[in-house]
């Protein structure tokens, strides 16, 4: 027997080969599915329609989510229907934009003679923060009203809403409907996690999980006997610890302190890295004696 195991021991060179074409298949592997993952995190709006011939389009260009306090930043942009511009391609008479269901809500104005400008705008985007990484968000129903003209001359034209730009880790979609008293259409923007962001997520949940683990194994063993005390690895216990809060830090989109996940992993991964600390420690006690 000793001598078949002999016959098919790999050599050293082969198993360090082995194991570092095995950890490049393994990380070529990781990097080609988050690439197919998350290859499309913008708006579903290949077809996007920037026409403006009869209507007004108020483009909604994201820029960033605040998922603690439920709050969506964009940029809006007013381009105006070609029947509200001059020969010069200014407007031909004031003109007011209102965009329904947004934070700031109020009229914008713009003067005759000037084209609009591009303004900051905060949409409320509603979702629960401390269901990362599994939480989602969504905008109430958005809808943009513009009037031209000033008094009794004021009328509203039509106008539509169309979504760009993408938020990193996020897939975004937008959805839209008649409004009611036939008011137009409304959009509302959804907001999801990217698969390629939750694959990461899962990474360093593993990393987190291993750490205590083997942490256990050395002190477990090194207070029974069986492998002697090392006491540069009591280095390697606290820089575990304190790398613990670093790691939970740079999940994409961090949750919130006391999320699901402090209480339900990191808590429990602090608490078995300080026993494992206790126990080494109890293994150079005896070993001392």
């Amino acid at each position: 027997m000793q001598a078949f195991k002999g016959r098919f021991r790999l050599k050293p060179a082969a198993t360090t080969v082995g194991a570092v074409v095995l950890v490049l298949v393994i990380y070529v592997g990781f990097l080609a599915i988050y690439r197919m993952l998350d290859h499309h995190s913008g708006p579903e709006s290949a077809d996007l329609d920037l026409s403006r011939d009869n209507e007004t389009v108020v483009v909604i260009d994201l820029q960033d989510l605040r998922t603690v306090n439920n709050r969506l930043d964009a940029e809006v942009v007013v381009l105006p229907a070609k029947t509200t511009l001059d020969a010069f391609g200014l407007l031909n008479a004031d003109m007011s934009v209102r965009l329904v269901s947004s934070l700031d809500y109020g009229e914008r104005h713009f003067p005759r003679g000037t084209l609009p400008a591009a303004m900051d705008d905060t949409l409320v985007a509603t979702g629960d923060a401390q269901s990362w990484p599994f939480d989602e968000y969504s905008t109430g129903n958005l809808r943009a009203e513009v009037m031209v003209g000033n008094g009794v001359g004021r009328r509203p034209v039509p106008a539509r809403i169309e979504v760009i730009g993408s938020l990193g880790g996020w897939r975004v979609s937008t959805a839209t409907s008649q409004a009611p008293a036939g008011k137009g259409d409304q959009t509302t923007i959804r907001l999801v996690r990217a698969r390629g962001t939750l694959a990461f997520d899962v990474g360093i949940c593993l990393v987190l999980i291993t750490l205590p683990t083997m942490a256990l194994i050395v002190a477990i063993e090194t207070v029974k006997g069986r492998k002697k005390f090392h006491p540069p690895l009591t280095t390697w216990f606290g820089t575990m610890l304190f790398a613990i809060v670093p790691l939970r830090n740079i999940l994409p989109g961090a949750p919130p302190p006391g999320a699901w996940i402090d209480q339900a992993l990191v808590l429990w991964v602090l608490i078995a890295l300080v026993v494992a600390m206790v126990l080494y420690v109890e293994a150079w006690w005896k070993q001392s004696d």
